[in-house]
This record gives C-alpha cells, sequence and structure tokens, in this order.
C-alpha cells in the first residue's frame, strides 16, 4: 500500500518528457527552493526533463524545541538518526518514482537528486530501491545506510551512477562527512564521483555546471 503522495512543485519541459528528476530539498525549505536551478541548468531541448520537487513532511523537531518544520526526518541533540522519520520518507519517495513510472517515464530515466537532509533520503531510497535508476545526486549531504549496504544493498542500482558534491567550509555537514558517505560508496565499488567546491552548505555556479554535465552524461 502506497503512503499518502507528497505535495510537490513539478516542471515540465516544452516538449514530452523522456526523464524525470525527483529533486528533495534540505531541512527547513521546502520544494521551491531548487526550482530556480532549472533554466541554470542549460539543458539542451533535445534533453526533455521533468523536474518533481516535493515538500517534505511537517513535524516537530527535536533541537529546535519542538517547533514544526518541513523535514525529511526529525534532528535531535544526540546526533542519533530518526530511523523511524527516515523510512517513512523512503516510501513516500517510492511512491513518486511509481508515479513518474505510472506517467510513462522508465524507471531507468529517473534520477534521485537531494540536498542535505533530502541528500541523505534519496541515497537511502535509491541504493535500497529493487528497480534500476538512471542515477543519485548527492548534495552536501551524508550516507545513511553505511552499515546496511552490505546486506541491504539493492542489486538493480548496485551500477547506479553517483554524484557528491560537498563543499569544503561547510558548517552544517561537514566535509569529512561527505567523504565518509563517498568512500563508503567506493568501497561497495560503486560508480560515485566526487567533486569538492570553496563553498559553505549551499550551491555554486561551477557545480551547477558540473550537475547540468553529469545529466546530460547519464541520461544522453
Amino acid at each position: 500500500m502506497l503512503m499518502t503522495s507528497l505535495p510537490t512543485v513539478e516542471v515540465n519541459p516544452s516538449t514530452t518528457a523522456s526523464a524525470a528528476v525527483i529533486w528533495l530539498h534540505g531541512f527547513g525549505a521546502d520544494g521551491h527552493d531548487f526550482e530556480s536551478i532549472i533554466p541554470q541548468l542549460n539543458l539542451p531541448s533535445s534533453l526533455p526533463i521533468r523536474f518533481i520537487f516535493p515538500h517534505a513532511p511537517m513535524r516537530n523537531i527535536t533541537r529546535m524545541g519542538g517547533n514544526s518544520m518541513r523535514a525529511w526526518f526529525d534532528i535531535d541533540t544526540t546526533q542519533s538518526l530518526d530511523a523511524d522519520g527516515i523510512k517513512k520518507s523512503t516510501f513516500q519517495i517510492k511512491d513518486l518514482i511509481q508515479q513518474e513510472i505510472d506517467n510513462g517515464i522508465p524507471v531507468e530515466r529517473i534520477v534521485l537528486a537531494g540536498f542535505s537532509q533530502g541528500g541523505a533520503i534519496a541515497l537511502n531510497t535509491a541504493l535500497l530501491y529493487r528497480k534500476p535508476l538512471a542515477g543519485i545526486l548527492a548534495l552536501s549531504t551524508f550516507l545513511p545506510v553505511a552499515e546496511e549496504l552490505g546486506t541491504k544493498k539493492s542489486r538493480a542500482n548496485a551500477g547506479i551512477p553517483i554524484l557528491v558534491c560537498h563543499g569544503n567550509k561547510d558548517e552544517v555537514l561537514p566535509l569529512a562527512m561527505g567523504k565518509a558517505g563517498f568512500d563508503t560508496l567506493k568501497s561497495h565499488n560503486y560508480a560515485v564521483e566526487w567533486k569538492e567546491y570553496d563553498m559553505a552548505h549551499g550551491v555554486c555556479p561551477q557545480q551547477i555546471q558540473d550537475i547540468s554535465a553529469w545529466f546530460q552524461k547519464i541520461l544522453k
């Protein structure tokens, strides 16, 4: 049974979409956060991509004194992971993947992308997903499933292209966290690339160019 569908911001190409990117925002943001990046990608008209930007659910955040914010999982003061929240968000993203398949996009032309918390959910979903996806774009994030990859990773996505991007001045999720995730993925023989930028917890122009080139490479 599918989880309750997430509300989304959807941006369609001028012609029929041949691929889809489901892009998850970070903590406290919403689905509009990365919408403005689409024109900056300068993707060719020969690659019509539908972009889906879901809004994370509103939830009470322990570290924020119980205040309600959009988040893919709770954050507490002990740095322990909210396994239940991650699991629920993962099921909701699987729901969105199935919606795109039902809309005529082949599963192997669906990319999961995410920033910060959203990147963690993108990784968690795709690495354990039982059908072959097109790729994972992990931005300024960490790997939440490191201990499970040995027993639960999906054979269907064992060769999935993964682009990991991180800023060397990131004070929210330090560079070492992103690099640790990359090293774990590499040790499990994933086709993973590492891109490091002179920036804090965000995006930069060179990164947007690199993302565009990567999209065009994996979806050519």
